[in-house]
């Protein structure tokens, strides 16, 4: 019995909070103005968008979902596969490539390359990711 009034104290919690989010949302397309990346750098593209989930250091995480660790990867001496994760995303990775420019995407693939472990020193460019969007 106490279950349940705790579960039902819960659900309408959710229920009102949900409802404001409701009503805070703006009107039109959300994805209209899409927000950006400042950062030019692989280093800082990738402090911007990949390390909340990747790690600062690369090793991914376990938690609430599985974020593979891409030190030590062998998956990415192909610079393909980064690339077409970054641009299209699979699975849980979403598609970041839509907030990057093709600079910005071909730093971070780069850079991703070069550190914790992995020395795929193959420079990527932005022909390179112009040619795969």
């Amino acid at each position: 019995m106490r279950n349940r009034r705790i579960t039902a104290a819960v659900m309408a919690a959710l229920l009102v909070a949900g409802a404001g989010v409701a009503l805070a949302q703006p009107r039109g397309n959300p994805w209209a103005a899409r927000p950006t990346v400042e950062a030019r750098a692989g280093e800082g593209v990738y402090r911007a968008m990949c390390q909340g989930c990747h790690m600062p250091d690369g090793r991914g995480a376990v938690g609430a979902g599985a974020y593979p660790a891409l030190a030590n990867n062998p998956k990415l001496a192909a610079a393909g596969y980064p690339l077409t994760l970054i641009i299209r995303g699979q699975r849980a990775m979403p598609p970041v490539g839509s907030f990057l420019d093709d600079e910005q995407v071909a730093a971070v693939t780069t850079y991703i390359r070069t550190r914790w472990g992995n020395d795929y020193r193959e420079k990527v460019t932005a022909e390179d990711v112009r040619a795969l969007r």
